[in-house]
C-alpha cells in the first residue's frame, strides 16, 4: 500500500508543477499537429497565381492546375502580395502569368512564365507540376499558328479549332504498378506517423526529466525521513519507481487518447498499443531512476536528461523515420529502445499487426526496463542509505 502512496505523491507533484502543463500536455500535441500539417499525407501545397490579364491561355493554365488536384490554387491580384506570401511561407510557390500570352504565341515569340519559390520548400516538385500543365495548354499553339498562316483565319479561331482537335485525340495510356511494399502506405493518416514518434520521444523525455524530482526528494531529506519510519528501503525504491513510471504512462495515454479524438490517429490494436506504451514507460522510468540515483545535483541531472533524451530520440528514429535511415544506421539505431518501440508502432499502424506480431519488440523493451530498473534500484538504495 505504501508503494502506491509514494507513487501517487510523485504523480501529484507532476501536476502541481505549472511548467509541466505546457511541456507534458500541450507541447506534444502541438508538435503532432505541426508535423502532420507540414509532412502529413493529407497536405496539399498552396500555389499562388497572379494573372496579368484574363486571356484564354492563362485561364486554361489556372484551370489545369486546379484540375490537377495536387496543389491548392490561391489567386492574388497583386504580384507583390504573391511574392510576400511565398517569402512568409503562406504559399509554397507563386506563378506569374504575363499579359497577352496569346499575342506572343501568335507572333512566335517566347512566352516567359515566372515561378517563384523558397529554396527550402517544395519548389522543385511544384515546378514539374506547372511544366506539365503549361505543356498541355500550349500544345495546340504551334498548330494554331500554322493554320492561321495557311488559311488566313485569326489566331484565336485557329487556336479554338486546334484545341477541339486535341480534346478529341486519345491520350497515351500509362499504367503505373507499385513493386514491393510501400514504406508509407496510402492508408496512413496525416497525423499517424508524427503521433507515434512524438509519443515515444516525450514519454522518455518526461521520465528522464523526473530524475530531478528524485534528487530533490533526497536533498530535502524526504527520503531520510521515510527511512526513519517503519518503511523498508525496498518499498521506498519501488514507490519512487512507480512514480516515474506513472508519470510517463499518464502522459503517453493522454497523447494516445487526445490524438485519437482530435486528429483521428490510428494506433492499431488497442491492447497491443497500450502494451507498447507500458513497456516504453517502464524503460523511461528505469532510465530516469538511474539518472536520479547517480547524480546529486538536480539542475545537472535535468540538463543531461534533456540532452540524452533528445540525442537518443534522434538516433532512434523519433525525429526522422527509421525507414529512411541507411541499413547501417538502422542497425545502430536499434541500440536505443526508441527504435524498438517505433518498430512496434509501425507494425500496428502500417501493417495492422496484433500483440503476437510485436512480441519481439516487447521482449527487447522489457529487457531494457528490467536491466535499467535493477541498476536504478541498486544505486538508489545505496544513495538513500548514505543520505
Amino acid at each position: 500500500m505504501k508503494v502506491l502512496w509514494i507513487g501517487w505523491v510523485n504523480l501529484k507533484r507532476m501536476f502541481r508543477e505549472r511548467s509541466n502543463i505546457f511541456f507534458v500536455f500541450i507541447f506534444p500535441i502541438a508538435l503532432v499537429l505541426l508535423i502532420g500539417v507540414q509532412f502529413g499525407s493529407g497536405f496539399a501545397p498552396v500555389m499562388g497565381v497572379h494573372q496579368s490579364d484574363d486571356g484564354r491561355l492563362s485561364g486554361s493554365i489556372v484551370t489545369g492546375l486546379e484540375a490537377d488536384g495536387s496543389v491548392e490554387i490561391r489567386v492574388f491580384e497583386d504580384a507583390g502580395e504573391l511574392t510576400a506570401a511565398v517569402e512568409s511561407g503562406t504559399a509554397q510557390a507563386g506563378l506569374l502569368l504575363p499579359a497577352d500570352i496569346e499575342g506572343s504565341a501568335a507572333n512566335g515569340e517566347p512566352v516567359e512564365i515566372g515561378l517563384i519559390s523558397r529554396p527550402d520548400g517544395a519548389g522543385s516538385r511544384l515546378q514539374s507540376v506547372v511544366a506539365a500543365v503549361v505543356s498541355e495548354v500550349m500544345m495546340p499553339v504551334g498548330a494554331a499558328r500554322f493554320a492561321s498562316v495557311e488559311t488566313g483565319a485569326t489566331f484565336d479561331e485557329a487556336l479554338g479549332a486546334a484545341g477541339q482537335i486535341v480534346g478529341r485525340t486519345q491520350p497515351i495510356g500509362v499504367e503505373v504498378a507499385a513493386v514491393g511494399e510501400a514504406l508509407f502506405p496510402d492508408t496512413l493518416g496525416q497525423f499517424d506517423l508524427g503521433a507515434s514518434s512524438q509519443l515515444v520521444l516525450f514519454v522518455f523525455l518526461t521520465a528522464l526529466a523526473g530524475s530531478s524530482a528524485l534528487i530533490l526528494t533526497r536533498q530535502l531529506g524526504i527520503s531520510r525521513r521515510m527511512v526513519s519510519t517503519p518503511t523498508p528501503i525496498g518499498t521506498i525504491v519501488a514507490g519512487e519507481s512507480l512514480g516515474r513510471f506513472g508519470t510517463a504512462f499518464v502522459q503517453g495515454l493522454y497523447i494516445m487518447l487526445l490524438t485519437l479524438v482530435i486528429f483521428g490517429v490510428n494506433w492499431g490494436d488497442p491492447l497491443a498499443a497500450v502494451l507498447l506504451l507500458l513497456a516504453i514507460s517502464a524503460v523511461g522510468a528505469g532510465a530516469g531512476m538511474l539518472l536520479g540515483a547517480v547524480f546529486s545535483n538536480d539542475q545537472q541531472a535535468a540538463g543531461i536528461a534533456v540532452i540524452a533524451a533528445l540525442g537518443l530520440a534522434a538516433l532512434g528514429g523519433a525525429m526522422f523515420p527509421l525507414d529512411l535511415f541507411s541499413p547501417t544506421m538502422q542497425r545502430v539505431a536499434h541500440i536505443t529502445p526508441h527504435a524498438w518501440a517505433l518498430d512496434g508502432f509501425a507494425e500496428l499502424v502500417r501493417r495492422g499487426g496484433t500483440t503476437l506480431d510485436i512480441l519481439p519488440e516487447l521482449g527487447v523493451l522489457v529487457m531494457y526496463a528490467t536491466v535499467l530498473l535493477a541498476l536504478a534500484a541498486w544505486r538508489l538504495r545505496a544513495a538513500i542509505t548514505r543520505s
